[in-house]
């Protein structure tokens, strides 16, 4: 029952998207066979005020000097021994319960032979003459 509820609610709602795209449709044939509309004048373009001038911009003398290469760190090479790793406590091994006994499970029913549907004939039409 509720297969057909979902199925039913599912066919009103192709219907409404199908009633919705005729009627858009429509809609868009009527604006395309409308003569010709008076053209919208074209409106003056406005001017744009000059952005200021900030005089405070660092030119290449103000700017401080990069520092050197000898100021710089030394980075450590590949030869360097790297400190050993902390020695970590041994954690205890956990272990389960036992399982409970289970009772195996009960057979299922097999299902009963379903007899073949009945088929209704079909008749040829007439020939034509």
């Amino acid at each position: 029952m509720a297969a057909i509820n979902n199925c039913s609610i599912l066919f009103v709602i192709i219907a409404l998207f199908s009633l919705s795209s005729i009627t858009t449709t429509r809609a868009a044939r009527s604006l395309l066979q409308l003569p010709n509309l008076p053209t919208i004048p074209s409106l003056p373009r406005p001017t744009m005020p000059q952005l200021p001038t900030i005089p405070n911009f660092p030119t290449a003398a103000t700017l401080p000097p990069l520092p050197s290469v000898t100021s710089l760190p030394t980075l450590p090479t590949a030869n360097t021994p790297l400190p050993s790793l902390p020695t970590l406590p041994s954690v205890p091994k956990m272990t389960l319960p036992p399982m409970p006994a289970m009772n195996p499970l009960p057979n299922m029913p097999s299902l009963p032979n379903i007899p073949t549907i009945p088929t209704i004939p079909t008749f040829s039409p007439p020939p034509s003459n």
